[in-house]
């Protein structure tokens, strides 16, 4: 093993070991007397709960994994474990803030892992995704420890599961699912236990099931949901390892907890039903369970599951459009917690300062994606001008500019930025407020322009081509002009400079008028004027 300081150390992976009990309903003789020992299963029984060393990772692959620190029992080790399976989840997020922020607030630790051993769907882009999405919400490689790879954890679940083969925890089992079905009669029944007494061995196409206690009950202990009972009588005998050798996730998670010293497991609800099976697996292998946390999955506006296939969930979109990362923490902090008193958007020193797991409420909280928009509007309007100027570059600049890149003028934007700040949500929304600056004429809207060119607009249209020729170009004095134009027709300022927006600017909305026009300038908001009458003519 690679102790703290660098050098090799004798034994395999330390981990603290804390008992050695039969849990309640499994029988003496399926361990020979007594619970798994952590030294039968490759673990070192000598090492206390209040120490962790390094992993007991080859040389070659040292350098991937990272090191594990020393910690003492009252240290906090949460562990954030996405898979690299496709875009990054607002749930994630959440799961994500909430182990950051405990880990923060108690001076721990936060462990990364990426849980890479589903091959068919895993990519190498999905782990940058994780690691950028990470970043943008503020949480970079200092912030926690790794990441590590579970896929480099391999042998230590195949022995954690030869251990428990060892043990009489674990058995072989040859059943198939219709074999099952024909026996119990139901399809909705779980696995009856057929392969328990037969001691098969290993074979090809053979899973390894965990042998479950017969009776008493299994209690979660959980900061959200206090204490969920589970009896294990219940509890099918489920599998741990498949037909081909593999772990699966629930063998898999739990050894690598215990590898990496979790003191604290958070994620979403919808692993509740895997908390006893696990548990039964810590205790089995000879360790505490860690504290549990449950948070509320999200559900969207119908109260459903958001899913990616159905609902907009992926963090990377959200960036695209122009979310800011400091509106999207705060919101989705509040994503099942509340701030003491009626504050919502606060700095975000005051929500780590406040936050408490034991405060999370347990009923499903509700993405609003028209309050995270509302929380991202309050966000830009807080910005200070020149950095609101510097978070729009991105759409304003390149390629993708509706305009030609050269045609950008960051003269003219610097001078509308403080008038678009106040009225934009996301900063994608500042393309088409400042458009008509930079593009050769007006953006074409059919609907803008039949609702704004009426009857009266021609002879508004030329009354203002003749009194713009001249006047000062101020936007005081433009304004003067067109609203004696429209007293002049019996119009109030509102109708009279319809036409004359949509003529210039493309739209029935958008930046003041008049000051749109005196930074646009004379020669091209006349020119722009002439095209309107033409138009109409």
């Amino acid at each position: 093993m690679i102790g703290a300081s660098g050098t090799r150390a004798s034994g395999s992976r330390l981990i603290a070991y804390v008992r050695k009990i039969v849990p309640s309903g499994w029988p003496a003789d399926a361990t020979g007397g007594g619970m798994l020992d952590p030294g039968d299963a490759g673990l070192d029984a000598a090492v206390p709960a209040t120490a962790l060393l390094e992993a007991n990772i080859s040389s070659g692959d040292r350098s991937r994994v990272g090191r594990l620190l020393a910690v003492t029992s009252s240290a906090v080790r949460v562990r954030f474990a996405p898979s690299p399976t496709g875009m990054f989840h607002v749930g994630n997020a959440r799961s994500l803030l909430f182990n950051w922020v405990l880990a923060r607030q108690s001076g721990g630790t936060m462990v990364l892992r990426i849980e890479d051993t589903d091959a068919a769907r895993n990519r190498p882009e999905w782990v940058q995704g994780i690691l950028d999405a990470m970043a943008w919400l503020g949480v970079g490689p200092n912030d926690y420890e790794g990441p590590l790879f579970q896929s480099d954890y391999a042998q230590h679940h195949r022995d954690a599961i030869d251990r428990l083969l060892a043990a009489g925890l674990a058995y072989y089992c040859d059943c198939v699912r219709a074999e099952v079905i024909a026996r119990t009669g139901s399809e909705h029944k779980g696995y009856d236990g057929f392969c328990r007494g037969r001691s098969l061995a290993a074979g090809d196409g053979r899973a390894v099931r965990f042998r479950t206690p017969d009776d008493g009950a299994t209690i979660v202990e959980d900061l959200v949901r206090g204490k969920p009972t589970f009896e294990n009588a219940l509890i099918e005998d489920f599998v741990i390892a498949r037909g081909d050798g593999s772990p699966v996730f629930l063998l898999a998670n739990v050894v690598d907890d215990m590898a990496t010293g979790i003191t604290h497991v958070i994620r979403a609800e919808e692993h509740l039903p895997n908390a006893p099976k696990q548990q039964l697996l810590w205790e089995a292998l000879g360790a505490q369970p860690p504290v549990w946390a449950h948070v509320p999955i999200l559900v969207n506006e119908k109260r459903q599951k958001l899913s990616k296939r159905r609902d907009r969930v992926a963090l990377e979109d959200f960036r695209a459009e122009g979310y800011l990362p400091d509106a999207m923490r705060n919101y989705l902090m509040l994503l099942g917690w509340a701030l003491s008193g009626d504050r919502e958007i606060v700095p975000w020193d005051d929500i780590v300062a406040e936050f408490r797991l034991a405060d999370v409420i347990p009923s499903p909280a509700f993405f609003d994606v028209q309050k995270l928009r509302a929380f991202n509007g309050e966000y830009i309007r807080a910005m200070p001008v020149s950095a609101f100027i510097g978070a729009c570059q991105p759409w304003l600049r390149g390629e993708a500019t509706p305009w030609r890149p050269e045609a950008y003028d960051e003269n003219a934007f610097a001078a509308v930025a403080e008038l678009a700040q106040t009225r934009i949500a996301v900063l994608s929304e500042i393309v088409p407020m400042v458009d008509f600056l930079f593009l050769d004429g007006p953006p074409v809207d059919d609907a803008a322009w039949a609702k704004a060119m009426t009857t009266v607009a021609p002879t508004i249209l030329s009354a203002v081509l003749e009194a713009f020729a001249s006047v000062e170009w101020r936007a005081e004095a433009l304004k003067a002009v067109l609203e004696e134009i429209g007293a002049q027709r019996g119009l109030k300022l509102g109708k009279a400079q319809a036409p004359v927006r949509v003529a210039v600017t493309g739209r029935t909305v958008g930046l003041p008028l008049f000051e749109s026009l005196e930074i646009l300038g004379r020669e091209r908001t006349l020119a722009r004027l002439r095209a309107a009458l033409d138009r109409l003519s």
